[in-house]
């Protein structure tokens, strides 16, 4: 068993090396200046997926220079980078291009050669990471808010990305993040319990989440939630860590929760959660070659691997060779 530090969650998203450099946002030229440094870079993104470099010892985001990317149907200014490169020194300013189709096939025809967070998140480094971390998210919500909520009329980008305003009223719209919890509940035996959603494959197991209601607490939420889907009241919520979920754009903040002594037995809800089953420590390790537990790009992965003390082969990672 590899043993990870007492009281630190191994978070993959959680990683960055930027500096939003958000003063910079502001001024009315900036893609202009942007565009006339040499040195600047951009991260083109198609689909919610990006290119990596070819060759590379280490799998590394592909940056490109302001010439090599065709029209974008969006820019977002990312920042500057905070660790150097063998390619790109400290304070190289990022821009992130969201490409159509053509644009995108223009720069990369072979769709194999895109990448996806999910997939290629965890080998990147912690730049890397931050960096597709935050396009992915902030490409995310622009999607979603071409558009004024209020009446409907289209929606322009201001402030390198940042802002969007009504093209009719001025309405500004920021970009949102939606707090979710997730939580290890563990009972007197110090057990683990784990759900099974209804449409997931045979054997797949996670801990419980949920989304934080308008004008709820983050310890209400763990304790409302454990409620709704499992049936069971839960006391002590603590805090252990967080990470971006840019799926859409998503902020998952992960808690441990007891199991109260006047606590019922749990009852999935039968919507979301299908199959409920506490699980000691020699349970995970005698079953783990047939699990499928999260992937370890989640934050679910590394509550559980946090509460069992180091982290889990599975079957799925075997089969994969992972």
């Amino acid at each position: 068993m590899n043993h990870l530090p007492h009281g630190e969650l191994n978070l993959a998203l959680a990683r960055h090396a930027i500096d939003r450099d958000y003063l910079s946002r502001a001024r009315p030229e900036l893609f202009d200046e942007l565009w006339a440094d040499p040195a600047t870079r951009v991260i083109a993104m198609h689909s919610g997926q990006v290119l990596l470099q070819d060759g590379a010892e280490s799998a590394s985001l592909k940056l490109h220079t302001v010439e090599a990317v065709p029209s974008a149907q969006l820019r977002v200014y990312l920042g500057k980078t905070t660790e150097p490169t063998a390619t790109e020194p400290i304070g190289t300013p990022v821009v992130l291009a969201v490409l159509g189709d053509n644009s995108a096939a223009q720069l990369q025809p072979d769709d194999s050669a895109w990448h996806t967070l999910r997939k290629s998140g965890l080998g990147l480094s912690d730049r890397d990471t931050g960096i597709f971390t935050q396009s992915l998210a902030i490409a995310n919500w622009h999607q979603t808010h071409v558009h004024c909520p209020r009446c409907g009329m289209p929606t322009v980008v201001e402030q390198g990305g940042w802002v969007r305003r009504c093209f009719s009223d001025d309405t500004e719209l920021y970009p949102r993040t939606d707090p979710a919890i997730i939580v290890a509940v563990t009972d007197e035996q110090d057990r683990i319990l784990l759900g099974s959603q209804g449409v997931w494959e045979h054997n797949r197991w996670s801990i419980l989440a949920g989304f934080v209601e308008p004008g709820e607490s983050l310890n209400a939420a763990v304790i409302r939630e454990m409620f709704e889907e499992a049936g069971v009241v839960v006391e002590h919520p603590q805090y252990l860590g967080s990470q971006a979920w840019p799926f859409p754009y998503s902020l998952m903040l992960g808690f441990t929760a007891k199991l109260s002594a006047n606590s019922p037995e749990h009852i999935a809800d039968g919507i979301e959660i299908e199959k409920l089953r506490w699980f000691s420590r020699e349970e995970i390790a005698a079953e783990a070659s047939e699990l499928k537990l999260p992937a370890r790009i989640s934050i679910a992965r590394a509550i559980i691997e946090h509460w069992y003390g180091g982290e889990l082969e599975t079957g799925t990672e075997r089969a994969e060779g992972k």
